[in-house]
């Protein structure tokens, strides 16, 4: 049997049509991108090319898309960056402000920076559906604040979170900051970063509607390769590199280009700049997300779909299967040649409860209960149809052995 692969949140298989525009930058043209001879500059070609597809999708200048290896480095250097060009202007405390849903790649920076006592951090909640609130956000801001760091899209759950309206909140913020100064610099203002790696298959990206000064993506969420990303920085923005031995990316992102894979992310960004065709493969995802939902929905009792399905990208649907195991469960439709997951897949091998469906307020035996089903362009009617098939009888025989039933 056809292995199925329900875990895209995970990570995407790779595009026949990006695959296709990265081979030459694999084998025939092998140049150093910042050699100034021929085999360099052809090299720099690829490059240049796939920034003007990122442009294309953030709405922005030429060099305001800086490439990295991936979202955790972006992440990361946006975070350390902000506060580097901060502490260099006026060495302070400094406060930022996220939510206790993101990512660990925002997470563990803000965590390991509190631990050196170089900054406060405040972590919003979300409400029952994972939505977090953005006068909760205004409130947190004080006058040390630097940074705003939402996710656009859980990757456990789902949910789109509403960065154009923080946005637009932090814009005004920053303006009555500025009407208090004489002097105005780079320094008086709060910055709004938001991390788009869920999002960028189905939501808006442009950044002047965002009103996000710093945009993280990552090019194996979107059928691109893995070992490369890209972040959008808005032009002024403060940020200072934390690794050293280059100028490339504008002295943002030292480093060789990874030629062949910057070339594999801008192909992958221009099929989701055919914004026709790619919302008429969305529409197709949420229709085989829905009939999954529904179909263990009429064949399994006592189950619960977790977070907000009116914001909510169409290929995810989280469920918890009340008085059965998360991995147990993953484990035995493995054995049926169906992967799922049980969150985020830089969590795997932890025991903790999610800490995205803890901040939901469930309870930490329904957290352990929950499997993440994230679909892709790839998948078909068929395989749905596949999983009502199996997990059912899955369920009935590890709710029988269960010791909460």
């Amino acid at each position: 049997m056809q292995k199925i692969y329900l875990d895209h949140s995970a990570t995407t298989p790779l595009d026949p049509q990006v695959l296709k525009k990265m081979q030459p930058y694999l084998t025939d043209v092998f140049g150093n991108a910042s050699s100034a001879h021929s085999f360099g500059q052809e090299a720099m070609k690829g490059i240049d090319w796939a920034r003007e597809q990122l442009v294309n999708l953030f709405g922005c200048k030429f060099k305001e898309i800086i490439f990295t290896s991936g979202a955790t480095e972006s992440n990361n250097l946006v975070i350390q960056g902000i506060l580097k060009a901060f502490k260099q202007n006026k060495d302070e405390k400094y406060h930022i402000i996220t939510s206790k849903i993101e990512h660990p790649a925002v997470l563990e920076p803000c965590q390991e920076l509190v631990k050196q006592g170089l900054i406060e951090v405040t972590y919003v909640g979300v409400d029952k559906k994972g939505l977090v609130n953005v006068a909760e956000i205004k409130k947190a801001i004080k006058d040390n604040t630097i940074l705003v760091s939402i996710m656009y899209v859980n990757n456990e759950i789902g949910t789109i979170q509403p960065i154009r309206e923080i946005g637009k909140m932090i814009e005004k913020v920053n303006k009555q900051r500025l009407k208090e100064k004489d002097k105005v610099s780079v320094f008086d203002k709060v910055y709004f970063h938001t991390d788009a790696v869920q999002a960028v298959n189905y939501c808006k990206m442009n950044a002047p509607y965002l009103h996000a000064d710093l945009i993280t993506i990552s090019a194996h969420k979107i059928y691109g390769p893995k070992g490369v990303g890209a972040f959008y920085i808005r032009e002024n923005t403060p940020l200072k590199a934390i690794t050293l031995g280059g100028h490339q990316e504008y002295n943002f992102r030292p480093g060789t280009y990874n030629v062949a894979g910057i070339v594999g992310l801008g192909a992958a960004v221009e099929l989701i700049n055919d914004r026709v065709a790619n919302e008429k493969i969305n529409q197709q995802i949420e229709k085989l997300r829905d009939k999954l939902i529904s179909g263990l929905k009429n064949k399994i009792p006592d189950i619960k779909i977790n977070g907000d399905m009116e914001n909510r990208v169409p290929a995810n649907a989280n469920i918890s299967f009340l008085n059965a195991e998360g991995e147990s469960m993953l484990l035995m439709l493995d054995l049926e040649d169906i992967a799922v997951s049980t969150g985020s897949a830089c969590a795997s091998g932890s025991l903790e409860p999610s800490h995205v469906l803890r901040a939901l307020g469930i309870p930490p035996e329904i957290c352990h209960a929950s499997l993440r089903f994230t679909l892709g362009k790839g998948t078909t009617g068929k395989e749905i149809n596949k999983v009502i098939e199996v997990l059912p009888p899955i369920i009935e025989r590890l709710r029988k052995m269960s010791p909460l039933k």
